[in-house]
């Protein structure tokens, strides 16, 4: 059974920093993109930022690049997403997701049950 359990979220004020993390079972992790998307409330799935199996590709969503910054260890199988300088809009649901899907489709490729992140003053 394929497993992604998101954590790190929480309550943040605007300028400060969290850092995701996703661990993956059952699945081979190693040898996958991984992605990090976000649903904001009443909004539509957003791709952040995604990670290709050996790390040597990154890829951000203008909207967080050069705030966040997406990493992995394969042999934790794990992947993260260090966020800095958070603001208001970055208030959401952040998933974990297998693959690399833009833009991304729920139920295409493995989804973790996601992490809140709350920026609020």
């Amino acid at each position: 059974e394929v497993q992604l359990v998101e954590s790190g979220g929480g309550l943040v004020q605007p300028g400060g920093s969290l850092r995701l993390s996703c661990v993956v079972s059952g699945f081979s992790f190693s040898t996958s993109y991984m992605t990090w998307v976000r649903q904001a409330p009443g909004k539509g799935l957003e791709l952040v930022s995604v990670i290709s199996s050996d790390g040597g590709v990154r890829y951000y969503a203008g909207s967080v690049k050069g705030r966040f910054t997406i990493s992995r260890d394969n042999a934790k199988n794990s992947v993260y997403l260090q966020m800095a300088s958070l603001q208001f809009d970055d208030t959401a649901l952040y998933y974990c997701v297998t693959g690399w899907r833009d833009p991304p489709i729920r139920g295409e490729g493995y989804w973790g049950l996601g992490t809140q992140v709350t920026v609020s003053s």
